[in-house]
Parts: structure tokens; sequence; C-alpha cells
């Protein structure tokens, strides 16, 4: 009698797991990307872009449709924080290594001197295999205005700054759906940019970036 008591109480728990667990497993996750969702009405869709890579080709938004992807803005002279920023960007190239829904989109803010084959020669020098990481130069006009307005990531020339450019060493993430995404802080306020200069800020980048793929 005991074995047929065990042999029920053991159905009733398996049945109750096979239709507990997805529930847990999807609260967890649906809980999880709370911290990096902005509300409907706060969304904010990264514009219409069109700009050249390092190996000659046209890359716009239908290039990353699909894809998790980190913006940032550099120029491939800069002495002070671009080097920093771009080696913590190879640390999140290589802990996503071979998973191709993750991309990347580096703008140069210096496009007179970044031609497609000095931003080639950067990406090499700075080990940069990911395919779908582009290094993009075009209209410099275009570039500003995308920065400062599309992405609200500060850059601009200044005469007075290293390498005679100033920007924002912060990286955004993007959704495989174009919206721009952000972290909740403990207070619910939205941390809309990762600092790309701080381990901290690539730690909470790589946490985010698994949450989307």
């Amino acid at each position: 009698m005991k074995n047929y008591s065990y042999i029920g109480i053991s159905f009733v728990v398996l049945v109750f797991g096979i239709w507990a667990v997805p529930k847990i497993v999807d609260n967890f996750t649906q809980s999880d990307l709370a911290y990096i969702v902005i509300n409907n009405e706060d969304k904010k869709q990264v514009p219409n872009f069109s700009f050249i890579n390092q190996d000659g080709k046209i890359i716009n938004n239908d290039s990353y449709i699909g894809k998790v992807y980190i913006v940032e803005f550099f120029f491939t002279t800069c002495p002070s924080i671009c080097p920093i920023m771009n080696k913590n960007m190879v640390k999140i190239q290589n802990e996503f290594f071979g998973n191709p829904n993750l991309a990347i989109a580096s703008f140069t803010i210096d496009p007179a001197t970044d031609t497609p084959p000095v931003l080639k020669e950067y990406a090499s020098y700075y080990k940069i295999t990911n395919p779908n990481w582009h290094l993009l130069t075009g209209d410099k006009d275009k570039i500003y205005q995308l920065a400062n307005k599309g992405f609200n990531i500060y850059a601009g020339e200044d005469s007075n700054a290293e390498g005679g450019f100033e920007h924002s060493g912060y990286f955004a993430l993007i959704d495989q759906d174009g919206f721009i995404r952000s972290r909740i802080d403990d207070n619910g306020n939205p941390i809309v940019y990762y600092n790309g200069l701080e381990d901290e800020g690539v730690q909470m980048l790589k946490e985010d970036i698994k949450l989307l793929l």
C-alpha cells in the first residue's frame, strides 16, 4: 500500500513540476527583462542611418535587423578614452564569440581622417573579428546629428581637447527591433547608457546583452 502511495505522490509532484517550472522560469525571465525595458511611451527607436564600413560596404538599419547591438562614437587617433572603450568592447566581442546575433556599430566622429582603409587597419590592430562589428564613416554632419540627437551621446569638435574632438565614453544597447534599451536603477530611474570606461558598466552591459539574446 505504501508503494502505491509513494507512486501517487511522485506522480503528483511530476505533474506539478511540468506545469509550474515553465511558469517560474518565465517569471524570472520577465522580471529580469524588466530591468532593461522602458515604458512603451518612452521607447526610443534608432533613427535611420546609412554609412560605409571598414570594408567599403554600405551599412544601415537593415543591417542590424534581428540583432542585439551596441553603439559607440569614437575616432581612431583618439589619445585618451577611445583605446579604453574599444579594449572593453573587444572583451564583450570575445564574451559572445561565435554568436551571430550580437553586433556592434562604431561611428567615427572624424570621418575626414577615418576612411575605410584606416578603419580596416584599426580593426586589425584591436583584433576586431566579429563580422557584425562595423566601424562606420561618412558624412560628418549626419554622424554628429546621429550622436547628439539620435542617441543623445555627446560628440563634437574641440580644438582644445586631446586629438581635437570631444565625445562621451558611453555605450548604447539596441534590441532586435531597433529600440534603445535601458536598465532601471534601484530607485526606479532608467539608466539609458553604459559606461564603456569602467568594469562595472561593461559587466552590466554583458548581463543585459545575455538577457536580450
